[in-house]
């Protein structure tokens, strides 16, 4: 503070803007660097409002599935590069034909951006499987399921999305399951030039979801419920400065976030061997011809 003592003597039209420049610069920086996301604050019923609870006070939120209908929810606002992430416990016991969803959209049809997280739904006792997918410049088909090591329905885990220039980086538990490297130099599409929103839903998908659509809801254990908190979002919001997006100060933009780090690379290699239970590059029926992504290393 003592940097500011002379601008303070000179009267009190200093101090007021030496507290304006302050209230801009705070501003600017929440505009940048995010702030603990909140429910109410951040986010708005995209559908079937009255299947989302309130709970825990307000700090967690319910999602519910049931024969009349499932529902979701959306950032009220886009975000252009940075990194989201959410609490989530998914549907307990027989929960096949269900998919619980955390993604980023960038809405806009046929031309359309997008991160997926996708839990599969099960029969009980069964692995829970989480689909990711990537789609750029309206371009996806590009589905990895991998099989969680543990029960993500017992308990809340972290499930995040990185996004910046370099690569894009799924999480689970500071896990990385999946890395989607920007191979734009060699002719691969990367999402990068429209803002995304993020968005969760929960739905009925019984004819593909579990086991390719063989397995189908059993609604006598309806109402199938999926529980979320902790929302984090940093990132640039759109609309918002212009220069945001590209600036290389922003700290999902710095070297520590440019490649794994070593400790990560050793436990994306861990679930890489492990848990993976399909990869499109792999898949010779769908893709005779190798996708160039996977050539060029996804």
């Amino acid at each position: 503070m003592a940097t500011f003592y002379p601008l303070i003597r000179n009267g009190g039209g200093s101090l007021f803007l030496i507290l304006l420049s302050w209230v801009f610069l705070v501003s600017s920086l929440l505009c940048v660097l995010g702030r603990p996301a909140t429910f109410e604050q951040d986010f708005r019923a995209t559908w079937s409002e009255s299947h989302i609870r309130h709970t825990d006070q307000g700090r967690t939120i319910q999602l519910m599935l049931d024969r009349s209908s499932g529902c979701g929810f959306a950032s009220k606002v886009k975000y252009m590069f940075g990194r989201v992430s959410m609490k989530i416990k998914l549907v307990p016991g027989d929960s096949a034909g269900t998919v619980t969803a955390f993604y980023m959209n960038s809405d806009t049809d046929s031309v359309r951006d997008e991160l997926d997280f996708e839990f599969l739904g099960n029969r009980s006792g069964q692995p829970y499987t989480v689909q990711t997918n990537v789609y750029a410049h309206g371009k996806g088909d590009r589905e990895q399921r991998v099989n969680l090591w543990f029960d993500p329905s017992a308990d809340f885990h972290t499930y995040t999305i990185l996004w910046n220039h370099k690569h894009i980086v799924f999480s689970v538990d500071d896990f990385p399951i999946r890395v989607y490297k920007n191979n734009e130099a060699k002719g691969v599409p990367y999402p990068k030039m429209q803002a995304m929103g993020v968005y969760s839903t929960l739905w009925e998908a019984d004819n593909w979801a579990t086991r390719g659509g063989l397995e189908k809801i059993d609604w006598s254990k309806a109402p199938f419920n999926a529980y979320y908190k902790d929302f984090d979002i940093e990132g640039c919001s759109v609309p918002g400065p212009a220069s945001c997006a590209s600036n290389p100060s922003n700290w999902w933009e710095g070297a520590a976030y440019q490649e794994l780090s070593a400790i990560q690379a050793r436990r994306y290699r861990w679930v890489r061997i492990n848990h993976v239970v399909y990869d499109y590059c792999q898949d010779k029926s769908r893709f005779p011809v190798t996708p160039p992504e996977c050539l060029a290393g996804i």
